[in-house]
């Protein structure tokens, strides 16, 4: 495991803010529960910041035929035939994963390709569980299209605490399953857009981890 480099100048911030907290508290307020008390809760908050962004490297990537890997952990919270409006403007099968402050917040290609459309969306700050999240949130939208033509939609999508959607990819870079495009700053939702004929590998509920869980599978 390592600490994502996008994390530094966050966890450096409240490292300071924490410390000035503390130690504002053992000089001026000469209660020493109290001064325990906010030595624990800032600790505990900077080994949060550390936990967030944390990107773990004993994973090895779920490489099979025709699979949709999960580009992201969390918990399934949606599978439903939708009208996909940004970029295929028909029926599609739609996955969404929610992601909680606790979860690994990086994201990784879930298909092998290239990538055929990206275009970032500024947006509101509505709770990522929200279904028009996916519509109106600041959000990513990634195509990737396979070598026999198949294309998988994905959308990173910010939610109340979510500040920064980031994306390393545009409109013709390679795509490799399980490598990293991405990441969303204390945020929330990915959402997949699947082909209406994929085999669904998940349920509502599934807990599922980025890079090794398959999310469903394509038709030839």
């Amino acid at each position: 495991m390592y600490i994502h480099k996008k994390g530094y100048g966050v966890i450096a911030t409240v490292i300071l803010i924490a410390a000035i907290i503390v130690a504002a508290f053992w000089i001026f307020v000469p209660i020493k529960l109290l001064q325990i008390f906010m030595t624990v809760a800032c600790s505990v908050i900077v080994f949060w910041s550390f936990t967030f962004f944390r990107v773990p490297t004993n994973r090895v990537t779920t490489i099979e035929d025709n699979a949709v890997v999960s580009a992201a952990d969390g918990e399934v919270v949606v599978i439903e035939e939708v009208e996909e409006k940004e970029y295929f403007h028909d029926k599609r099968i739609q996955i969404s994963i929610f992601m909680s402050a606790y979860n690994v917040h990086v994201n990784w290609f879930p298909i092998n390709g290239v990538v055929s459309y990206y275009k970032y969306h500024p947006g509101k700050k509505l709770f990522a569980i929200n279904p028009k999240s996916s519509e109106l949130n600041e959000r990513n939208t990634v195509v990737v299209k396979d070598e026999q033509g198949r294309e998988v939609l994905f959308r990173q999508i910010a939610g109340v605490m979510a500040r920064r959607i980031v994306c390393f990819v545009d409109k013709g870079s390679p795509a490799k399953v399980g490598e990293e495009f991405g990441l969303i700053r204390f945020g929330s939702r990915v959402d997949f857009f699947l082909p209406i004929d994929s085999e669904i590998n998940v349920k509502i509920g599934d807990k599922v981890k980025g890079k090794i869980s398959v999310l469903a599978y394509l038709r030839r």
